[in-house]
């Protein structure tokens, strides 16, 4: 199969020929049809965060059962499918208490030293990204890293929802609860904080405030819920928050993975206020913040894949879709071909776009 390569950080992608196992049990062969370029997938071509190549990444898609391996439970070739990197094995005590998105036991969906490779080039082994790898033709994967969707959902909206919607939304709904009425600030409308102002007036927010310095992104945000907008290129984005609302936000979302935007999401707070961290900051930085602000029970969290259960979750994801609430045909930028992945990337860098999408041949 054709495959975007990761070789090491700094260093373009490839396209290249992988070989792709058959399904062993419990695993199920995907049809790729839609990926997602998403900002997770930058910082490790950046360097931001480690990885050894050969590898393929890619962790936001939506594809076609082609085969199921022994065992697989309500899959079959022909469905539809969503995957997410929350691959869960379903009786760890993280499991069993509602929080499948930090199970611990992830090993075990994985394949052991004993078996064939499940990516490769001859004899060597290919890296398998967050247990996905869709920057591919195929994928082989867990069936706890796949949930079966609706027909009727389009492809490259619905790989929308294996990472940036489900990350945004569920920040938003599962992790922070934000309440009717509630004051938001969202820092950063890319596809993550864009899903994420989606979410909080899905949710009923009174006030969304979104913080950006691309005026083009900010007008985006509007159509997907934002009451206010900040351009922050020429303002300090805490002092006007503050102002706009008189003390502070009852909820701020950080969408950048940023050290400073992460700490402005705290300091924007008011008494009692949560702020929420989506973004992947980068290894080894340090967040700062005035203890102080602490005694008026403010609080600083992160969101692991927006604290999801995905396999309940992005089904109803796709009804807020189809029902015309959840806003994804405005989120993509573009459709690009696999041979054009690094000019998307590019663009992600750039902060050209909201979201990027590799199509695949029907």
């Amino acid at each position: 199969m054709k495959a975007a390569l990761f070789h090491g950080a700094g260093q373009r992608l490839s396209i290249g020929e992988v070989q792709i196992a058959n399904p062993g049990p419990r695993e199920v062969l995907v049809r790729t049809m839609a990926a997602g370029l998403c900002h997770s997938d930058l910082h490790f071509i950046d360097g931001a965060y480690a990885m050894q190549g050969p590898a393929i990444l890619g962790h936001e898609v939506a594809g076609i059962v082609e085969k199921v391996g022994e065992g697989v439970i309500g899959l079959a070739p022909g469905d539809h499918v969503i995957g997410c990197l929350s691959v869960f094995c379903g009786h760890c005590g993280f499991c069993t208490t509602g929080r499948p998105y930090n199970c611990d036991h992830q090993h075990e969906t994985r394949r052991d030293d004993s078996q064939p490779f499940r990516l490769s080039q001859g004899a060597v082994p290919v890296a398998q990204f967050y247990e996905l790898s869709a920057f591919a033709e195929m994928m082989l994967v867990h069936e706890h890293a796949l949930v079966k969707i609706r027909r009727d959902m389009p492809f490259d909206r619905a790989a929308l929802i294996g990472c940036a919607v489900t990350t945004g939304m569920g920040a938003v709904i599962n992790t922070a609860r934000i309440g009717v009425g509630a004051t938001v600030a969202v820092i950063g409308c890319g596809g993550v904080g864009l899903s994420a102002i989606n979410g909080a007036a899905i949710a009923g927010a009174g006030r969304i405030i979104a913080i950006d310095i691309q005026k083009d992104k900010l007008a985006l945000a509007r159509q997907f819920g934002a009451t206010d907008t900040l351009d922050a290129s020429g303002i300090d984005p805490v002092e006007a928050v503050r102002e706009m609302t008189r003390g502070g936000v009852d909820h701020a979302i950080e969408a950048l993975g940023r050290k400073r935007t992460a700490e402005q999401a705290f300091e924007m707070l008011a008494p009692s206020g949560v702020a929420t961290v989506i973004g992947m900051v980068p290894e080894g930085q340090k967040l700062e913040i005035d203890p102080v602000a602490l005694l008026y029970d403010r609080r600083l969290q992160g969101s692991n894949m927006g604290s999801n259960r995905f396999r309940v979750d992005m089904p109803r994801y796709v009804d807020f879709y189809l029902a015309g609430r959840l806003h994804l045909d405005l989120m993509i930028s573009q459709r690009l071909p696999l041979e054009a992945i690094n000019e998307g990337f590019d663009d992600l860098r750039a902060g050209r776009v909201a979201r990027s999408v590799i199509t695949f041949g029907s």
